[in-house]
């Protein structure tokens, strides 16, 4: 019998990150990955809803804390600054899984149905902070444009910072976006 391992979640990951590059992600299935991690399927469905969701576990959590950061933004913010206070802590955050982010975007840009789902987090996200906006008090146009730019931004810089080995972190690429989109809006 096999003695308990910590991290059930973390090894599952792994597990499906590995599978997913070799042999593709179309071509791996729970039962792979289950069995590389040394779990059962049913230890993957307790973490995870299905196997694109190995992918995008981490976007609620993500979610939840540019909500936050958001809000919790200076009064004095205006809705840019309460945006950029939402990158400022997302960037935190993704530049400590930078080769995770790597390997996850070259998995997603090879398959049209993540692609896809991919979309559909971040328009939920720009909901979110859309939503956060308007807590702050932002009236409609202003809080959905000004969280569309965010996620413009965020996506914008995400990229770059992936292909980039310049050394600069993503929090300086989101603030370069963010000057350049202000002095576009002057």
């Amino acid at each position: 019998m096999v003695r308990w391992q910590p991290n059930a979640h973390g090894r599952l990951e792994q597990a499906a990150m590995q599978l997913y590059r070799e042999p593709g992600f179309e071509q791996t299935t729970v039962a792979e990955i289950a069995a590389r991690a040394g779990l059962t399927e049913h230890t993957f469905f307790r973490y995870f809803a299905d196997k694109p969701e190995v992918l995008f576990s981490g976007a609620a959590a993500l979610q939840e804390l540019m909500v936050n950061a958001t809000v919790g933004a200076p009064e004095s913010s205006g809705p840019l600054e309460a945006a950029a206070a939402a990158l400022d802590a997302a960037a935190r955050v993704l530049e400590e899984r930078r080769e995770f982010a790597r390997q996850r975007q070259a998995i997603i840009a090879a398959n049209p149905e993540l692609q896809e789902r991919e979309l559909k987090k971040m328009a939920s996200l720009g909901a979110a902070l859309a939503d956060a906006l308007r807590q702050r008090g932002v009236r409609d146009p202003a809080a959905g444009l000004t969280a569309e730019m965010a996620i413009a931004v965020f996506r914008l810089s995400f990229a770059r910072w992936l292909d980039e080995d310049n050394g600069r972190r993503l929090s300086q690429l989101m603030r370069a976006y963010l000057g350049e989109l202000k002095a576009l809006t002057i």
